[in-house]
């Protein structure tokens, strides 16, 4: 075979791979797993990298939580796990008024938590190895759900502090000290600072992971960004 032959079934051979990468046909686990491996190299982590960005710059802005009632915080037992005679109790003393601007404030610090937690869901990101979870390449937001599944508990830790300082410095705790020396349903309702810390913290992921899957399904419709980035990764493939 003369070299110039040569030299065109390499060119053939690496378009076919080539269409390999981004053909979505690809069936059996082989080729889920080549599918992975060469989306970790396209930057899924970078990919998710960005997405939690993105979403955390979005929460972070003033009235985010509470203006979406999609993701906006509800006060403990009501917008966890409301119902019983407590939760009635507390809802029917929202109705009245007695609890006006606490769920803003708690959706406020949910906000200001979200501002500080960057580097917090960057770290846990850069800890995942997403070529061993070649499904997650099936999925739109594939990278969210599996840092939720992976890291969640991690994070949770991690976020509590910061909320616990945002709730303290908009006064949430003092707010509601106060109210409960007037009335007796709310400590009946259980509501106290580990309590409430927990219920925004815990409201406060489930906004930030929403908002994450749908930056990184975006992200992923242009991971490169830049079309000279991916001259760079065939290169290093090829």
């Amino acid at each position: 075979m003369s070299e110039e032959m040569k030299r065109a079934n390499i060119r053939m051979g690496r378009r076919m791979v080539l269409g390999g990468i981004f053909s979505t046909a690809l069936l059996l686990p082989f080729g889920q797993i080549a599918q992975a491996q060469i989306l970790g190299k396209l930057g899924l982590g970078d990919i998710l990298g960005k997405a939690s960005d993105s979403a955390l710059g979005k929460l972070e802005q003033p009235g985010a939580y509470f203006n979406d009632k999609d993701i906006r915080i509800g006060l403990p037992i009501i917008g966890k796990a409301g119902g019983g005679l407590f939760g009635s109790i507390l809802s029917a003393g929202s109705k009245l008024g007695i609890l006006d601007g606490v769920t803003r404030k708690i959706n406020d610090a949910a906000g200001l938590a979200a501002g500080e937690a960057k580097p917090i869901f960057r770290d846990a990101i850069n800890g995942l190895s997403f070529n061993d979870v070649p499904g997650l390449v099936k999925q739109s937001d594939g990278g969210t759900r599996y840092l939720r599944t992976s890291s969640n508990d991690a994070l949770q830790g991690k976020m509590s502090p910061l909320v616990d300082s945002a709730l303290g410095d908009l006064g949430v705790y003092n707010q509601f000290d106060k109210l409960a020396n007037k009335h007796s349903f709310i400590r009946a309702a259980g509501l106290n600072r580990e309590g409430i810390n927990k219920s925004v913290t815990d409201q406060g992921l489930d906004g930030i992971f929403s908002y994450m899957g749908t930056e990184e399904e975006s992200f992923r419709k242009n991971p490169l960004g830049e079309a000279g980035d991916l001259g760079k990764v065939l290169k290093g493939i090829f």
